[in-house]
């Protein structure tokens, strides 16, 4: 004797109250997290007219050693005869490099000291010869 009679084979009902309430609480959460206007941000100069196509003459090579003494056109100078030596050669850029074996310290020295003097340095980096 069977004392509940058996369910219907009909498909259940999804009910959909309870996924509209998540969604709406979604919705909240990002609208009020997201910033709108961008506070920090970069601006990037995408302007390519003054460029020219055709190569200038390369920028000149200084390179910083383990003693802070830099090089640059086979001479050896310290960081304070180089600076009015670029400045009397019309130097307003140069690329950096290092031995592997300069301090942190000589590099940062040298960047800002030439930065602060008006010359914008470009930084290349030496790839690792042990590998």
């Amino acid at each position: 004797m069977q004392l509940v009679d058996p369910r219907p084979n009909r498909p259940m009902p999804i009910r959909i109250t309870p996924l509209i309430d998540v969604v709406f609480i979604l919705l909240v959460f990002f609208m009020l997290t997201t910033r709108l206007l961008p506070v920090d941000y970069l601006e990037l100069g995408n302007d390519t007219r003054e460029r020219r196509s055709t190569t200038g003459e390369p920028l000149p090579a200084l390179q910083v050693t383990a003693n802070g003494i830099i090089h640059w056109q086979d001479n050896r100078y310290s960081l304070d005869e180089l600076l009015p030596a670029l400045e009397a050669a019309g130097v307003h850029a140069a690329n950096l490099t290092t031995t592997p074996n300069t301090s942190l310290a000589d590099f940062t020295r040298t960047l800002s000291r030439l930065d602060g003097a008006g010359i914008k340095p470009h930084w290349q980096r030496n790839a690792p010869t042990g590998l």
